[in-house]
């Protein structure tokens, strides 16, 4: 599945960057602030940030639980404590 070209957002494009780099803004925050889709985020780092930066960043955040409210709810539902 391929996604669109994204146009540059109505928005602040720094801001977009800002939210995508910060570690506890997930993917559904951006969306719910600027109507983009995960898919249309990366496409804007890939886009807007250097290779290397854009590779940085990527490898970032596909390990990062906070990047996705699911799987940050999911482990910290999955917590006990004592």
């Amino acid at each position: 599945m391929t996604a669109k070209p994204v146009e540059k957002p109505s928005g602040d494009t720094d801001a977009i960057i800002r939210m995508a780099w910060e570690d506890r803004c997930s993917f559904e925050r951006i969306h719910e602030l600027t109507g983009l889709s995960e898919a249309e985020v990366i496409q804007i780092m890939r886009r807007e940030l250097k290779p290397s930066s854009f590779r940085l960043w990527r490898a970032r955040v596909s390990g990062r639980v906070t990047k996705h409210r699911k799987r940050f709810k999911r482990q910290h539902d999955n917590v006990q404590f004592e």
